[in-house]
C-alpha cells in the first residue's frame, strides 16, 4: 500500500477501494498490462475520482496505455475485460454513504486503514461473466 500512497500522494478511502477493486480484477483475469481493459465510472473530482489511481496502481491498466477509460457518473465502479471474460466491481451504496460522512483528513486515514481489513464482499457488488 505504501507504493500506492506514494504514487497518489496521500492515503484515502477511495484510493484503498480502487486498490482492492483492482486486485479483485487481477485475481479473476490475471495481471496482463496489455490485454486487460478497465472501464471506470466515478465522480469527476476528488475524493471519489481517487478510485481511479487505486485501479491504475493495482491492475496495471492506465490512461497512458489507453487500456483504462473513465466515465463521470454516480457509481463508483470498474469493469475489467479480457477477451470474453468480464468482471464488474461496484462499491456498495452503504459504503459510499458512510464515506460521505467523513469530516477530516485524520478520520479519512483511519477509515482507510479500516477498509483495508474489510472483505471484498463487505465492500463490493461483484458480477462475473
Amino acid at each position: 500500500m505504501a507504493g500506492a500512497v506514494k504514487f497518489h500522494g496521500h492515503l484515502g478511502p477511495f484510493l484503498v477501494l480502487g486498490l482492492k477493486a483492482g486486485l479483485v480484477g487481477v485475481d479473476y483475469l490475471g495481471k496482463d498490462y496489455f490485454k486487460v481493459y478497465a472501464n471506470v465510472e466515478t465522480a469527476g473530482r476528488p475524493p471519489r475520482s481517487c478510485f481511479i489511481d487505486g485501479i491504475q496502481f493495482s491492475s496495471g491498466c492506465t490512461t497512458g496505455k489507453a487500456n483504462l477509460e473513465t466515465k463521470v457518473g454516480d457509481n463508483v465502479s470498474v469493469e475489467f475485460i479480457k477477451g470474453e471474460k468480464t468482471i464488474k466491481i461496484t462499491v456498495k451504496s452503504e459504503i459510499l454513504e458512510f464515506l460521505a460522512r467523513i469530516s477530516s483528513n485524520d478520520q479519512a486515514e483511519t477509515v482507510s486503514r479500516e477498509l483495508v481489513q474489510k472483505t471484498d464482499a463487505d465492500l463490493f457488488l461483484i458480477s462475473k461473466s
